[in-house]
């Protein structure tokens, strides 16, 4: 109990087996679950394995939130398995919780690290992924469709068959692996000092309408880029030395090429952690596509079709081959260039805003920016009347401060 004095004091909630029977019954489930949310904790004791999947059950319908449940004996598998995420502990009662949970720790400490380093990691990692594969498929395309355009709906296609085999098995599914096993926008350390960071996650702040049609338009900008400059710098000029013009086996693989380089100088960019790994398979992949069109172009005519030894024969020995290729990579990543200019001189994200303090080796603990990242870690939460209240005697705090500091 409290005094009406008090009214925003925090309170928790202690409730045994026998109390809960009572309170899930249907005629007051609504107001026993009103009251639970709006507490800063809610203690259960004494409650059966059946009562602690139920109530999990009822937070997650109740509430519409994400919820995770932790247990290390076979009495908390049942709630493991209700919640969203299960987190299972091993220790002295067994093994049971770790066989029905999705992750397993030694300790229940390891519970930090998993959701504010590993979960952060996870989301950027995967909301990248996708963006990135809906950006490079995009690219590749788009250019047999403006070349039907151009050719009327002839039915002839850019490509070699060979070509549009290897795009997605071979040549730009290595570096997408890479990104998504090895990449870190910040630190271990980083994210455990900076908790705002997850909260980018429950904004999804990476993986929104704005990023999805972004990566589109980028990749439809990326693909007119490839597709106009080898058209209108190719077609109407002497291709070889002969004088001969490029004509589609040409047209195809450079414009190929230019794919290639393109979208994966693309990931190049936007991977912040690079070890060996990446760098092996970014431009071992630019580099496999030679090997590949090399080795492809040496089999017998009706093997290689139309590849018949152009690498070597028609367009490795070109000048403009070579030319086009590096202008078309440099306008194509141009748009992106100065998007994250742009984004991080005047609208950063809370991931840019700790890069920089880290690259340039700032005293965060008496930076402005590390203030601001703090007062983001201990924003109010949508559950909990507690945290809402906390977050309100905090902000009042600071506003005191400032106005005193301002009066001397």
């Amino acid at each position: 109990m409290y005094e009406e004095s008090d009214e925003h004091a925090a309170f928790g909630l202690v409730i045994d087996g026998k109390a809960l029977e009572i309170a899930l019954r249907s005629d007051v489930q609504d107001k026993f679950l009103q009251l639970a949310v709006n507490c800063a904790s809610v203690l259960c004791c004494r409650v059966s394995p059946k009562q602690k999947a139920l109530i999990t059950r009822l937070v997650k319908e109740y509430t519409g939130k994400t919820t995770l449940a932790i247990g290390d004996g076979a009495n908390d598998v049942g709630m493991i398995q209700e919640a969203d995420i299960g987190v299972g502990i091993s220790g002295m009662e067994g093994m049971q919780a770790v066989m029905a949970s999705d992750f397993s720790l030694p300790q229940f400490r390891f519970l930090e690290r998993l959701l504010i380093v590993h979960g952060h990691w996870c989301y950027k990692r995967i909301s990248t992924m996708v963006l990135y594969f809906v950006y490079k498929n995009i690219a590749f395309g788009l250019t047999l469709f403006y070349y039907e355009l151009y050719t009327s709906f002839s039915g002839e296609v850019l490509y070699d068959d060979w070509y549009m085999v290897t795009f997605n098995v071979m040549l730009t599914s290595l570096p997408v692996i890479a990104l998504g096993a090895f990449e870190q926008d910040v630190s271990a350390d980083v994210c455990l000092q900076f908790p705002a960071l997850y909260r980018q996650g429950q904004k999804n702040v990476h993986f929104n309408w704005s990023q999805i049609i972004g990566w589109i338009l980028n990749g439809i900008v990326a693909s007119l880029v490839i597709f106009l400059a080898n058209i209108y710098i190719l077609s109407p000029n002497a291709f070889r030395k002969e004088g001969e013009t490029a004509d589609i086996s040409h047209l195809g693989a450079i414009t190929y090429t230019c794919v290639i380089w393109t979208v994966n100088c693309q990931i190049a960019l936007i991977i912040n952690h690079f070890t060996w790994i990446q760098h092996l398979f970014i431009w071992g992949s630019i580099v496999l596509w030679y090997i590949f069109l090399l080795g492809y172009s040496f089999l017998p005519p009706n093997y290689s079709n139309r590849a018949f030894h152009i690498l070597l024969e028609a367009v490795g020995g070109a000048p403009i081959y070579w030319m086009v290729t590096l202008l078309v990579v440099i306008v194509s990543l141009l748009p992106y260039f100065l998007h994250i200019a742009i984004q991080r001189t005047f609208y950063p994200m809370d991931d840019h805003v700790i890069q920089e303090m880290k690259h340039y080796k700032k005293d965060v603990t008496e930076n402005k920016m590390w203030l601001r990242e703090q007062q983001n870690s201990q924003q109010m939460t949508q559950i909990g009347f507690s945290a809402r209240v906390d977050a309100k005697v905090r902000s009042f705090t600071q506003q005191l401060n400032d106005s005193k500091q301002m009066m001397h």
